[in-house]
């Protein structure tokens, strides 16, 4: 007995040392200070070599013992160490170097190289050379004193910035020149050269670059010399063309925007009734971001203040009764003009389910034409469409209609679990030709009503530049067209891609009219935020033709105006109307809208010349002033299925808050809607400091898992060159 229990102890520590030793899978995700994910991070472990690096979200992952110790590095950051214990989640916050780094400096005649770690530039090295990465993050963590800003996973922005950091303050202003094979060259055409194609590198500062390459060289020279010299004496466009690089255009001149004026205040005495539809869409947002990160302008008619703030979630509470979707008000001041107060209207939809929403009947219908052939198009496309093929189920079906020259179905109906056959229909997509986008909707919708499920989720899902140059090509033709083809029940979701001749005009009609939705996606990350994470809110209507009609209290209210929904504003009389169209609600979606209220008895420069009493029509206040209510707010929507609206009715309390003591939801959007607001020129704000709207951002930056909000700080910060 005794010898058997000898035997158990030793066998128990046994499997314990075993398991010990077993390497494991260890994962986690790297983040800054200010919570924002760090990509391109350096993840070593000092006991087996091996080397990770974080992707876009700060995710990274490698295999590591217990006992194991890892070594996280980052150019300009603390490096930190962490022992792998018990768990197999090590997430890393890494904070800023506050030494100067220490430089490498190549001089026209010799090379002087300061003191540091050996070891750690080796295995980066050694690690770069394995991988084929742009030449830009060759030299990351490579050479000390040269920062590479890349633009991670923008598929519409290749080229990365490089500083080498001198006396000068860091900025994309002091980027040095770049000589490739002795010739003159861009930071897009240095970025996309294969490390594996490179014989030497150096880098030049000071005078031993002014003294070679002149004036132009006073921020430093890249200097890149290839195997059998493979790009010498080539010229710019030349060297586009060898490299694949299709260049971007510095000014959106072929872009279509419908255009709109803003939202003027009024007085509910002349105008009781405000009435709009409500808008899911986001598109505006990231193809404003998609402006920002390029250094480019923004134009004043892509930015949608609605589409805006929308991007966003809020924390609203769920519904808690027999209506798909809750409502939520909140009234503080105005960030922007201090005598005025912002009531904020949040709606949460219910929250099903994956596994208890409806069967998919979903029609792929997507532009192959010829200006669909750039990198941020039909490739980004096809891969943005795998995203949303993974998070189908076997009862849903896929089919895939084409259109170029003219339209065709290249995957009839297939079930959702055949995500092989799927797949490789996508890869086989090429571009070429003209862009029948009509016959193609035609073609889309009739293979979405011969396949309708009934109760299902019946929805064309278009993907497109949006440019349209063939039969149906003016967009009052799209808008009936479209308009007819939303009587069949069919929904729509709209993904626009590119940019230079991108037509966001066509784009919000078809989202506006046809039951739909509309997004724009700018890189392989918003691809799968709007298509992966939040596949049930962008497919998956709840409830439609959303209607909100608000009646504000003249008692305490003396003008009003509803900020953004420019586009979406409908007619006092069109909101019982039922023939009417608006917006659509998905599962667990959030919709935020803002109005901008001027008190009563408050001084205001923004109000107009009261008209004269009319003599035959007098409108005269209740006896009643009701001073306990701001407003009475109504709401209609159809169930995805019915044809009759149902109404809901809640009162607005009279009741205020300061800024600083109102909600983090109401801070961060009333900051997006003020940032919005600048980038029209808004005539209506007399306050468009970034650095305000940066501030009272962070102030309301709260439950951002995902980053989004640390990344809209950024881009306020980063936008301060076009004030």
């Amino acid at each position: 007995m005794k010898s058997l229990k000898l035997i158990s102890s030793a066998i128990a520590m046994l499997i314990c040392f075993v398991s010990m030793a077993q390497e494991r899978t260890i994962t986690g995700i790297i983040t800054d200070e200010t919570k924002l994910a760090l990509p391109g991070v350096n993840i070593f472990n000092q006991a087996s070599k091996a080397i990770a690096t974080t992707d876009f979200d700060g995710k990274y992952s490698i295999q590591a013992k217990t006992g194991d110790m890892l070594v996280f590095t980052f150019i300009g950051y603390k490096k930190q160490s962490q022992k792998v214990q018990n768990s197999n989640i090590i997430n890393i916050k890494l904070f800023p170097e506050s030494s100067s780094l220490q430089e490498v400096v190549v001089v026209g005649y010799g090379t002087s190289e300061s003191t540091s770690d050996y070891s750690a530039r080796s295995y980066e090295r050694a690690e770069r050379r394995k991988e084929k990465r742009e030449a830009s993050k060759a030299l990351k963590g490579k050479v000390a004193g040269v920062q590479i800003q890349n633009s991670v996973g923008y598929v519409a922005s290749p080229s990365s910035t490089t500083v080498i950091r001198g006396n000068a303050t860091i900025s994309p202003k002091n980027e040095p020149m770049y000589i490739i094979d002795g010739v003159p060259a861009k930071a897009n055409q240095m970025a996309k050269i294969n490390p594996n194609d490179i014989k030497d590198l150096k880098v030049l500062k000071d005078e031993a670059a002014t003294s070679i390459y002149g004036s132009k060289a006073s921020n430093g020279v890249v200097v890149i010399s290839t195997k059998n010299e493979m790009y010498k004496n080539l010229s710019e466009k030349e060297l586009d063309k060898k490299l694949n690089i299709i260049p971007i255009p510095t000014e959106p001149t072929q872009e279509d925007y419908d255009s709109f004026v803003e939202n003027s205040f009024e007085s509910p005495k002349t105008a009781p009734l405000s009435t709009f539809s409500i808008d899911v869409d986001n598109a505006s947002y990231t193809n404003i971001r998609r402006f920002l990160n390029n250094g480019q302008q923004v134009p004043k008619d892509a930015v949608r203040v609605e589409e805006m703030v929308n991007f966003f979630k809020y924390t609203y509470p769920q519904p808690k009764n027999e209506h798909p979707f809750s409502i939520n008000t909140e009234v503080s001041d105005s960030p922007w003009n201090s005598n005025n107060k912002i009531l904020k209207i949040g709606l949460q939809g219910k929250n099903i389910p994956t596994n208890d929403l409806p069967a998919s009947n979903l029609v792929f219908l997507i532009d192959v034409s010829g200006s669909m052939g750039d990198m941020n198009k039909l490739p980004l496309l096809k891969q943005s469409m795998k995203i949303l093929v993974n998070e189908l189920r076997a009862k849903d079906k896929v089919s895939i209609v084409v259109y170029a020259g003219a339209a065709g179905m290249v995957l009839p109906p297939t079930s959702g679990d055949e995500k092989t056959t799927i797949i490789n229909a996508l890869d086989n997509l090429q571009s070429g030709g003209s862009t029948a986008g009509g016959a193609g909707i035609e073609l889309a919708y009739k293979t979405a009503t011969e396949n309708f499920i009934k109760g299902g989720n019946n929805r064309v899902i278009l993907a497109t530049d949006g440019d349209f140059n063939v039969g149906s090509a003016s967009n009052s033709d799209m808008e009936k067209l479209i308009e007819d083809k939303r009587k069949t029940g069919v929904f729509l979701t709209c993904l626009g891609y590119g940019m230079g001749n991108y037509k966001d005009s066509k784009m919000e009609i078809l989202a506006d009219k046809g039951n739909g939705n509309y997004a724009y996606i700018d890189n392989i990350q918003e691809a799968n935020r709007f298509l992966g994470k939040e596949f049930k809110g962008s497919m998956f209507a709840i409830a439609k033709d959303v209607k909100i009609q608000i009646e504000f209290n003249p008692k305490q209210v003396q003008a009003y105006r509803l900020i953004g929904y420019e586009n979406r504003k409908l007619r006092p009389e069109d909101f019982k109307n039922d023939a009417i169209d608006a917006g659509e609600l998905g599962s667990n979606h959030t919709v935020t809208a803002l109005y901008e209220i001027i008190p009563a008895g408050v001084k205001s420069d923004y109000l107009a010349e009261q008209p004269d009493d009319l003599k035959y029509t007098k409108t005269e206040p209740s006896s009643n002033n009701y001073s306990n209510e701001l407003a009475t707010i109504k709401f209609r929507y159809k169930k995805p299925d019915g044809d009759k609206s149902i109404e809901m009715v809640q009162i607005i309390e009279n009741k205020s808050v300061v800024l600083e003591k109102a909600s983090d939801d109401m801070k961060f959007s009333s900051a997006v809607a003020w940032f919005g607001l600048k980038l029209r020129d808004s005539k209506l704000i007399t306050n468009k400091s970034s650095e305000e709207i940066v501030k009272l951002a962070k102030q309301g930056n709260s439950n951002d898992g995902e980053g989004y909000k640390a990344e809209f700080i950024r881009l306020v910060e980063g936008a301060k060159q076009f004030n």
